[in-house]
């Protein structure tokens, strides 16, 4: 994949979060494996996925922009570190050795570039003023894990490899069923290995819930758009709607327009711990792209009857 996440969404480095998402959209779109069955379209919708991901959230972006695609390698606090040991006693240290690190996180997260990481600086700050180090626990350390709508509802096990300067690291991930963005999954005693026997530090998965080309989540509702023939929307009709979980059916109300919402209770994420969201279908009426010419001939029919007029003011 892809390293540079501007590049992948075709975007400058100042783009603005609305910028940033209407490009995802439209490569989403495009690249969605229900659309597009070209064999390297899902790898494609991957690499998009993990660029929005880092993309869309500020604080995720800015520690991207200043740190390059190692930041997750690097502890939030590093800069507090780095703070704390310039003001001690003693003056300014001098540099400490640099070491280089990377990241690979599977499933979708794509490989990392490497970039140095002054250990000096990154662990100086936890020190005495002497210099002698004592027992300290490993750091902490994060990682996006973008998921799909779908697997966000499903939740399950879910196998994620890292590699960086250990060697590369295979977790099996428990996904709590109906998980909401920026939920943390700790995985207790696999972070940054501690020194002097201290013990190591977690490593918190932190769900990101990419963008969907047909799904919109709000909280736990779920919003869908359903298309409808002008008969089924004049009518009335039992129409499939699409869920992230099964197929489902509602019943349009005759005389229903465009832009109606059609709520199904219970239907949208759910929660083990509370009630689920609701299901709202936005019904879209659709027309023939080409009409046959019975088809027309029936229109020609029904315009010359009707005298309806959308338009007219009442």
């Amino acid at each position: 994949m892809a390293h540079d996440y501007y590049e992948v969404l075709g975007v400058a480095r100042d783009a603005g979060a609305d910028e940033i998402q209407q490009a995802y959209r439209q490569l989403a779109r495009n690249y969605h494996p229900d659309v597009n069955t070209e064999p390297a379209a899902e790898e494609r919708f991957k690499e998009l996925n993990e660029a929005y991901s880092v993309l869309s959230d500020p604080r995720t972006r800015r520690r991207y922009d200043r740190y390059g695609p190692e930041f997750r390698q690097i502890p939030e606090d590093y800069d507090e570190r780095v703070g704390a040991g310039a003001g001690r006693a003693g003056g300014p240290r001098g540099r400490g050795p640099r070491v280089r690190v990377s990241e690979d996180l599977g499933e979708g997260f794509g490989p990392f570039q490497d970039v140095g990481v002054d250990l000096d600086d990154l662990f100086g700050s936890m020190f005495g003023a002497g210099g002698a180090p004592g027992p300290v626990r490993g750091a902490d350390q994060e990682a996006e894990m973008p998921l799909s709508v779908e697997e966000a509802y499903r939740g399950g096990r879910r196998s994620i490899t890292l590699s960086g300067m250990q060697g590369a690291r295979t977790y099996e991930v428990d996904i709590p069923r109906g998980v909401v963005d920026g939920r943390r999954i700790r995985l207790a005693g696999e972070g940054g290995r501690g020194s002097q026997g201290a013990p190591a530090g977690d490593l918190f998965l932190r769900v990101r819930i990419t963008p969907h080309p047909r799904f919109r989540l709000d909280g736990r509702d779920i919003h869908v758009q359903v298309p409808v023939t002008p008969w089924e929307a004049a009518l009335g009709a039992t129409v499939p709607v699409p869920t992230p979980d099964r197929p489902a059916k509602v019943s349009v109300p005759g005389g229903s327009s465009s832009g109606r919402r059609l709520r199904l209770r219970g239907e949208g994420m759910p929660d083990p711990g509370g009630s689920p969201g609701d299901l709202y279908a936005e019904l879209r009426v659709m027309v023939p792209s080409a009409p046959s010419g019975r088809e027309r001939e029936l229109f020609e029919e029904l315009a010359a009857t009707s005298d309806f007029d959308p338009r007219r003011q009442s």
